[in-house]
């Protein structure tokens, strides 16, 4: 079972400093295909400005690698209009894109910012992201 999910840029943070933490399995899981990325040109965009930003000190041949694998894998989407209410602007596209995915599949936004969001069941941590996918096997 594949599971569509936009993943918030913490989370691509957290796998890269980390790759054997949760969030890096939730990367792991988007590479495998047992979660299908869905993004659309602005969330790429904050990809990969953030991951190239100089304080993280990331291989930018490692960040290269990874933006292209999930380019490859991922599902493009419209971000739709939203009315919710959102602490950081920043965080409105992933939100957006979410509900318009939700339209036609089941989509969850996978983020460790949990409360930058609207408290939603599909708005979930890599650990529940995690445990969605076991209950589905």
């Amino acid at each position: 079972m594949s599971v569509f999910a936009i993943i918030d840029t913490n989370v691509l943070v957290s796998a890269m400093m980390k790759p054997q933490s949760v969030p890096g399995q939730v990367v792991k899981e988007s590479l495998n295909g047992q979660i299908i990325p869905v993004v659309n040109w602005e969330i790429m965009d904050e990809y990969k400005k953030v991951l190239r930003r100089l304080k993280f000190g990331f291989d930018p041949r490692d960040v290269s690698v990874l933006l292209k694998e999930l380019e490859k894998r991922a599902v493009y989407c419209d971000a739709s209009t939203i009315e919710d209410l959102m602490p950081d602007p920043k965080d409105i596209v992933f939100y957006a894109v979410t509900m318009e995915k939700r339209q036609d599949q089941e989509a969850y936004l996978v983020t460790g910012n949990i409360k930058h969001f609207p408290e939603k069941p599909f708005v979930v941590t890599p650990r529940e992201m995690l445990a969605i996918l076991t209950e589905g096997k």
